[in-house]
This record gives structure tokens, C-alpha cells and sequence, in this order.
């Protein structure tokens, strides 16, 4: 069974998990981009990412999805969205309900990758949404990497720039170690028992605080209730029999 929660010091204790393959940045169409497609076809499940690069102002806007990953168990591919475009061959990938790809907070990523051009999006799992069946309250990559599969996950080049001209070998690292846990993650799920969470575990534990609280009341208040309606009954019977030896007392001096 794995844990309902981490907190942040037991991460801080985990090995480094990193993407140990080959990890291949393609930014034009070509011989690469041909090689990365006929490898990703061929695989069962993907691991899924995208990176934009971060606003940091107000009134900034951003340009968007700037990098899509897909992850295979030897092979990650680094696709410049922006230079490269939303080619057919990656949506024809993306719309493939056979080929799975999972990923964490996927449906934000897909619409991101909707805006560069239109697809109708098939075999995606979003890790977020089915952690909990599995008895796992958390949320983030990070965490969920490291109930999962035991490893701390770097988000040291999350707010890096994701448009630079030449992506760094850290960047390069990130991207793709983001997208292959997500589908090792998976897999090590469906190897383990299903123990979902119920729909109160299910809450922050805050929210759970406040529930548990809420409820805690209610059963005084019923509890309460409970008690001044005893209170009234016995006091109501004692009424009734002082009325009914009263009425017996006169009764018997009347008859004297």
C-alpha cells in the first residue's frame, strides 16, 4: 500500500530520480522527426508533458505551449512545438486511443497543445485523477513520484526559459525525466492492489479538518437534542403523575 501523503522531508531523503535513456530535442522536420515518430508508434504507453515558458508579471502574457515530451522506456523525445509547429504526425499520436499516454494535470497540457492547432485527444490519463483509487491523496509530480516509485524528481528548471534558442542539458534532463515518470508511475500502479481513498480521506487536510469538525458538532447538537428531549419527557411524566396523585387525593377527600 502506498502512503495517503508525503510531506516535504521525506522527499528530501529519497534518491534522485532521473530519465536514464537517450534523450533526442527536435525542432525541424527531417530524418530525427521521422526516427522519433516510428519509435513513439511503436510503443503501448507514453509518458506525457509539455513546458511554456513562465510570465512573471502582471500584464505579461505568455506565447504559449513551447515544448511537447513524449517518453518511451529507453527513448524521450523533446518536440519545439513553437518552431517545429503541431504536426499531423504528433497529433495523429495524440488522437491514437491505443497508444496510452499518461501524464499529470493532462487535460491544461492538451488544450495548451489545442491552441497551436486542433486534434481530438484519445488515451490519456491523467495520473492526478486516478491516484486516489489507489489510496494517494497527493497531487504534484514531485510527490506522487515519490509515494509511487520512492525517488525525488528536480523541479530546479521548472521556471526556466522554455524558449531559448538551445535548450540546456538541465532543461533537457527535466523534460524528459517529467514525462518518463509519469509513465513509470503508471505502470507501477497497475502492478499494485487498488485501496481508494474515501470521499473524506479524498480532502485536503485542511478541508478534512474543518469536515471532521463539522461533524463532530453536529453529533453534540444531536447528542444535545437528544438529551433535552429526555429531559422534557421525564419532566412531562413527572407532571402527569403529580396531576394524576392530586386528582386522587381529591377524589378521596371529596368522597370523605
Amino acid at each position: 500500500m502506498f502512503k495517503v501523503s508525503v510531506e516535504q522531508g521525506e522527499i528530501e531523503q529519497l534518491p534522485l530520480g532521473v530519465f536514464p535513456g537517450e534523450i533526442k530535442v527536435i525542432d525541424k522536420p527531417g530524418l530525427d522527426f521521422e526516427r522519433a515518430v516510428l519509435y513513439l508508434r511503436r510503443q503501448k504507453v507514453l509518458g506525457f508533458d509539455t513546458e511554456s515558458r513562465p510570465t512573471f508579471s502582471p500584464g505579461e502574457h505568455g506565447h504559449g505551449v513551447a515544448l511537447l515530451q513524449l517518453s518511451g522506456p529507453q527513448k524521450a523525445f523533446l518536440f519545439r512545438v513553437q518552431l517545429l509547429g503541431m504536426r499531423r504526425a504528433l497529433r495523429n499520436i495524440l488522437s491514437n486511443g491505443s497508444i496510452i499516454k499518461v501524464g499529470a494535470a493532462s487535460a491544461d497540457d492538451v488544450r495548451g497543445l489545442q491552441r497551436l492547432h486542433s486534434f481530438k485527444p484519445e488515451g490519456f490519463i491523467d495520473l492526478q485523477k486516478i491516484a486516489w483509487e489507489w489510496g494517494i491523496r497527493d497531487k504534484s509530480v514531485k510527490k506522487l513520484a515519490a509515494n509511487i516509485l520512492g525517488c525525488r524528481i528536480s523541479k530546479a528548471q521548472q521556471l526556466s526559459n522554455w524558449e531559448t534558442p538551445v535548450l540546456s542539458p538541465s532543461q533537457c534532463k527535466y523534460a524528459a525525466t517529467d514525462a518518463w515518470v509519469c509513465r513509470e508511475m503508471y505502470l507501477k500502479l497497475l502492478e499494485c492492489e487498488k485501496h481508494p481513498l474515501s470521499p473524506e480521506e479524498m480532502m485536503p487536510p485542511q478541508e478534512r479538518e474543518a469536515h471532521e469538525q463539522a461533524l463532530a458538532r453536529k453529533e453534540a447538537n444531536i447528542a444535545a437534542e437528544k438529551a433535552r428531549a429526555h429531559t422534557s419527557k421525564r419532566k412531562k411524566s413527572r407532571h402527569k403523575k403529580k396531576k394524576q396523585s392530586n386528582d386522587k387525593a381529591n377524589t378521596e377527600e371529596g368522597q370523605g
